[in-house]
């Protein structure tokens, strides 16, 4: 067996995970009829057994209208039961439990979510593309009410963990940029009254989370574009969470409705995208990806531990624990994060590709994931369930073709960085 820091226990608030491997918070798409399923049972209970210290269920909606997909989990008393069953047996594994919970804001249509999307403020979100209402005031107070009971039903459920979404343009982030929120009352214009929004969310979960569930917000960095928020004032952020008693930040960065791979870095695989898309559903998107795609989802080059240099200055300005997401594939990356004073390491792709990462990593059998970044799991994701293409069956070939493009694309792009 491997020594390494990367292996010993740690702590997340009254939490003692087994080593400091998270699964993120990477959507599954496996939440059918926007409840537990099968695939989601097996997935993470494999992740579970494969060795990591805690798995996160991901992208949890606190309320009905803050869906984005048809396969995503909306967390309400029904479901708890066949949650608890999925608790039980990552826990039978060894592993901590986590759920992700938020709410998309203007990241949906009303089919979806089963009323005009509502965000910060009023508006026409062009890359949905659908009209938003803005909020009225007794809503907000409501949804930050939807936060404090979703943690309560998340106790229920065997989460010994939540994760609160605060980043990638989702509704909190909605709040907290300036390139979404326009409001002219006390939860827009100055930084602090951006932030109103995230403390009355905060207030309830903290109450809610008492003192024996773990609270992780996910927070950016930056938002990866001229009007969004920069890197200093997502610090003052990061110190304000810390003030509220969160346990722990994942610090990331991007947007998705406007830098989507600043935050998962490499290029999207448009012909797998165009590929699995519903044409009924959105005809009009697979017809603008076809001849607009590269200029819609811009390409953002990756590198193995893309956040790591903008992280070091959060570390620098905060005391609390801190969890690094970003491109980890390897256990020498791994252990420089820990090296830098990082908590805990969030790894999304390396176990998509192989939920026993982790258990090899330890044996010594492997040093490095095999996943080559073609994103293929992500082009995929949006229509069916996560999954990399080196477990799919009858991959066309204009798909292996991207596939193997991507791959050595990156690796020649980092062998001569």
């Amino acid at each position: 067996m491997i020594e390494s820091k990367i292996f010993t226990p740690c702590q997340i608030g009254p939490v003692t995970l087994r080593n400091r491997v998270i699964r993120s918070a990477a959507f599954e798409n496996m939440a059918y009829h926007n409840s537990p399923s099968q695939d989601l049972f097996d997935y993470h209970t494999a992740v579970a057994r494969g060795g990591v210290g805690m798995t996160t269920v991901a992208y949890a909606s606190v309320s009905r209208s803050g869906l984005s997909f048809d396969a995503q989990l909306w967390l309400r008393e029904e479901i708890v039961p066949e949650l608890r069953k999925l608790t039980d047996a990552i826990h039978a594994e060894g592993a901590k439990a986590s759920i992700q919970l938020g709410h998309c804001g203007n990241m949906t249509h009303r089919s979806t979510c089963g009323c005009t999307p509502v965000g910060a403020s009023t508006g026409f979100n062009l890359y949905s593309p659908t009209f938003v209402r803005g909020l009225r005031k007794d809503e907000i107070l409501s949804i930050a009410d939807d936060f404090g009971h979703a943690v309560n039903l998340a106790r229920e459920a065997g989460f010994d963990c939540v994760e609160i979404h605060a980043g990638h343009g989702y509704l909190i982030s909605q709040f907290l940029s300036p390139y979404t929120n326009h409001r002219r009352d006390e939860f827009g214009g100055s930084l602090e009254n951006r932030m109103r929004f995230m403390k009355l969310v905060m207030e309830k979960v903290m109450k809610a989370a008492g003192d024996d569930m773990g609270v992780i917000v996910k927070v950016n960095m930056h938002d990866g574009f001229r009007k969004g928020m920069q890197t200093e004032e997502c610090i003052e952020v990061a110190r304000e969470l810390e003030k509220t008693g969160a346990h722990a930040l994942v610090l990331s960065a991007g947007f998705v409705s406007r830098a989507p791979m600043e935050v998962m870095r490499g290029a999207m695989p448009l012909k797998t995208l165009r590929y699995y898309m519903d044409m009924k559903k959105f005809w009009w998107l697979k017809a603008g990806i076809a001849l607009a795609g590269r200029l819609m989802i811009p390409t953002v080059p990756y590198t193995e531990g893309y956040f790591l240099e903008e992280a070091r200055k959060f570390r620098a300005a905060l005391k609390m624990p801190l969890i690094y997401v970003g491109g980890l594939v390897s256990r020498s990356k791994m252990e420089e994060v820990l090296d830098a004073g990082f908590t805990g390491l969030q790894v999304a792709r390396a176990l998509v590709r192989d939920t026993d990462f982790v258990n090899k990593l330890r044996s010594g059998e492997l040093e490095c994931s095999a996943c080559g970044h073609s994103n293929y799991c992500i082009g995929r994701m949006y229509t069916l369930e996560m999954k990399c293409h080196s477990c799919t069956k009858d991959l066309p070939a204009s798909l292996e073709k991207e596939v193997e493009k991507a791959e050595k694309q990156w690796k020649d792009y980092n062998a001569g960085a």
